[in-house]
């Protein structure tokens, strides 16, 4: 009776706490659990408990657990995720200038074929303002590349 209470209490809940989420972790149980807490642990606990509970797909099907069911993946979220996903990665093909990350980066922004040699140099070029500090997150990185892009006339369209 009190696991079906929690249950109840939790779904009628969703739809207030989606209001004060912090989606870094994305939707679920987690997120409704560690709700209005701060900082990376929180961040953390709340990504880890959903992936616990594996009931993000649940949440989003059924618009519960502060999920969506509108949902659009855009540039603007997925450019964020594969730089997380891929930063060594991203930070050795931007300092050589070429490479499959930056072609995949390049593809999210969509970026035209003529426009690509550019986007790479610029990137290239910018790579010590980007990756300024060892310890840089991938937010870090996503802000500095879109204000490097921002600077150059004939890249910045594609992160307007």
């Amino acid at each position: 009776m009190m696991k079906k209470a929690a249950v109840v209490a939790v779904l009628a809940l969703a739809p207030v706490v989606n209001a004060f989420a912090d989606h870094d972790a994305g939707c679920g149980a987690g997120s409704m659990i560690w709700a209005g807490q701060k900082g990376l642990v929180f961040k953390v606990l709340a990504a880890t408990t959903n992936g616990i509970f594996g009931n993000q797909t649940f949440g989003m099907t059924s618009g519960t657990l502060g999920c969506s069911q509108d949902g659009v993946v855009t540039a603007s979220s997925r450019v964020p995720m594969f730089a997380s996903a891929n930063l060594d990665q991203l930070s050795a093909d931007m300092a050589a200038g070429h490479g499959e990350t930056l072609t995949a980066l390049a593809s999210l922004y969509n970026v035209a074929d003529a426009d690509r040699s550019a986007f790479y140099a610029k990137l290239q070029s910018s790579y010590g303002s980007i990756f300024a500090r060892a310890d840089v997150t991938s937010n870090e990185v996503v802000a500095a590349m879109e204000a490097a892009l921002k600077s150059d006339a004939r890249l910045a369209h594609y992160v307007a």
